[in-house]
């Protein structure tokens, strides 16, 4: 019983943080769950997948009170998504992932440094590209939003994204959200929202797919849920009051940490 009250307490403060910068928080309940709790890295990967079901869905519940997602694009993205966490979840019983891992980790900290510059001055400067969608996002705040994103690039990249997170056991947030703000130029308030919208899909799909393969622990799961949802909806009230520079510095120390994890955990 102990144990479940602890997974819950751990779950709420991973809730904090994952919707505040838009990923699922499997990065930090894999390990939790492997080297504290004793689940094999396939149970602990599948069990979070589960988890970061709730996850999505309450966060997406936060920032649809906020009017700041992007569903069209959201949509397309899933579209991608989808399939690329079949795939993972797929792998993750067929090769050994740790090359994979590494590599993952390495990609992180380089997307983090990229982060670090920021990408606002580029989304200002960028004219009207190929294959772009105008969007204009009118928050409930008031705020207006406008920007072009290039729906090919945004589709074939979300694929990356779902991958990362059938293979991971993480909500792909943390390859989804670099490619909204990097590639697609798209203002970070909206990609962390939207990355949790598109997360709900993708997170779904992995899940099932574990299951189906007996890698989740369902009590355990139920548990982190419970923590998850109550930590998500502060996550997203604190995230609405950060400025744009402090909320892209969060997330890109968070790529940082994880990346690192990533690449150590898979190469010693």
């Amino acid at each position: 019983m102990l144990q479940f009250v602890l997974m819950s307490f751990f779950a709420f403060l991973v809730g904090i943080l994952s919707s505040m910068i838009g990923v699922g928080g499997g990065f930090m309940v894999v390990p939790m769950l492997n080297m504290v709790f004793g689940f094999s890295m396939r149970l602990a990967v599948g069990t979070s997948l589960v988890m970061v079901v709730f996850t999505a869905f309450s966060s997406t519940f936060a920032y649809v009170r906020q009017k700041r997602i992007d569903y069209r694009l959201g949509l397309v993205m899933a579209v991608g998504s989808v399939p690329g966490a079949l795939l993972g979840a797929s792998v993750v019983k067929l090769l050994p992932d740790k090359t994979l891992g590494a590599i993952f980790g390495i990609f992180l900290v380089a997307v983090a440094l990229r982060m670090f510059l920021g990408s606002e001055t580029a989304r200002k400067k960028s004219g009207p590209r190929r294959w772009g969608w105008s969007r204009r996002i009118h928050d409930a705040n008031g705020e207006i939003f406008e920007y072009e994103v290039n729906v090919v690039a945004g589709l074939v990249l979300s694929v990356l994204a779902g991958f990362a997170s059938g293979l991971l056991g993480v909500g792909g947030g943390a390859v989804a959200v670099p490619v909204m703000v990097l590639v697609l130029t798209m203002p970070m308030h909206l990609a962390v929202a939207t990355s949790m919208f598109m997360m709900i899909f993708t997170s779904v799909t992995g899940a099932a797919s574990h299951i189906l393969q007996g890698n989740a622990v369902f009590e355990a799961a139920l548990m982190l849920g419970l923590g998850i949802v109550v930590g998500t909806q502060v996550g997203a009230h604190i995230a609405r009051r950060l400025n744009v520079k402090m909320l892209q510095s969060v997330f890109a120390v968070f790529l940082v940490l994880f990346g690192i994890y990533q690449t150590v955990k898979n190469l010693f």
